[in-house]
């Protein structure tokens, strides 16, 4: 081949290659050139890797925070590892609870009925470490109590706003059914705003129905929210008449609002000065038909200021009809101190009386 013809060439090829896009060029280097393939190809093969780990980051990310299992575990695994250290275990020789860290003082709430019987009381905490503990006092109407555990110094809980809660919220109950320190079941808020009544006559208004199971143990526990955070204290379960014995999926917690405003009274003042619970000032009997009887009237409560008298039948408050004992702390439950209600009583000569009564608030109580 002469010069010329050589020259022809080479313009043919540079036009050429002038022509293509840089990638192809350099694609068409390596193949020319055969020198540098191998780091080539690598840096090339790591580039596509990363982009595809990017990409399958991106994707699980999204997929997570569509509320995927591994999300959800993870969140499990979270609230449980912030939980835990603040959830105890409470016993005295009448038998066990569990109860949860107000602060760092060793200051804990639990129910009024875990501690009933009297002490000495006993701490144990999740890793098993104990402590002897007195009470600071209680309110048994709102089944509520406080314990200070000495020389404990373990992690406050967070207490959530309960008034925030919907039905469907997941929920994780932690405590000690049965012994079983630091136990965990899981559930969803079932409804709200529910009116319960207890073994010991106390009736707890506006508790929350959980599905989350809750066992002999579990009262004075935590019930939390996937934040980590106090929505309410288990307090019992719902029993089946037909088995006589507990409901599965329907347990009650007490609000975490409501716990958390009368611990924090009876931690300052050693028992509850503002109950925000409705009073009357009476003690009932049942009649031979189950009827509500005024056995006795206390001194200046609204009922002796509304001429209440011993032996006198209620047969409603308010809009509410009373047919038994029990349906009298019913509907004092869900009224207010301050509210004007009528009750229509039933005396004993048999004459009917309609009485305007404001009723007062429920006095709180100590150790």
């Amino acid at each position: 081949m002469s010069a010329s013809e050589r020259r022809d060439r080479d313009l043919r090829i540079r036009a050429l290659l002038s022509a293509l896009s840089p990638c192809l060029i350099a694609a068409l280097s390596v193949l020319i050139t055969g020198c540098g393939r191998s780091e080539r190809v690598s840096s090339s093969s790591r580039t596509t890797r990363s982009a595809s780990r990017a990409r399958a980051t991106s994707s699980t990310a999204d997929h997570a925070s569509a509320g995927s299992p591994e999300s959800l575990q993870e969140q499990y695994l979270r609230v449980i590892a912030r939980v835990e250290p603040s959830v105890v275990q409470i016993s005295n020789p009448q038998g066990l609870g569990s109860g949860i860290a107000l602060d760092d003082r060793g200051d804990i709430v639990t129910n009024a009925h875990v501690i009933a019987g009297g002490g000495p009381y006993e701490v144990t905490d999740s890793k098993g470490k104990v402590y002897s503990a007195k009470l600071v006092g209680s309110f048994t109407p709102d089944d509520l109590a406080v314990v200070h555990a000495e020389g404990a110094s373990l992690r406050p809980a967070q207490f959530a706003r309960s008034s925030s809660l919907e039905v469907g919220d997941i929920v994780l109950a932690i405590g000690n059914p049965l012994g079983l320190r630091s136990s965990v079941t899981s559930g969803i808020i079932s409804a709200l705003g529910r009116t319960v009544d207890e073994p010991n006559g106390v009736v707890l208004p506006n508790v929350i129905q959980t599905s989350a199971p809750i066992n002999p143990g579990n009262s004075g526990g935590a019930l939390v929210d996937l934040e980590g955070e106090v929505v309410g204290i288990p307090t019992l379960a719902a029993t089946d008449p037909q088995i006589g014995g507990a409901a599965v999926g329907i347990g009650f917690a007490i609000p975490s609002s409501l716990a958390l405003e009368i611990a924090s009274q009876i931690v300052k003042h050693g028992h509850v000065v503002e109950s925000h619970r409705a009073y009357l000032g009476i003690e009932i009997a049942s009649g031979i038909s189950n009827e509500a009887i005024i056995a006795g009237v206390l001194a200046g409560t609204p009922a002796q200021k509304a001429s209440m008298e011993k032996g006198d039948v209620i047969v409603s408050i308010g809009s509410t009809k009373i047919s038994s004992p029990q349906e009298v702390a019913e509907a004092l439950a869900t009224m207010k101190p301050g509210e004007e209600v009528t009750v229509q009583v039933i005396t004993p000569a048999g004459a009917h009386r309609s009485l305007k009564v404001t009723l007062g608030q429920y006095p709180g109580t100590g150790t």
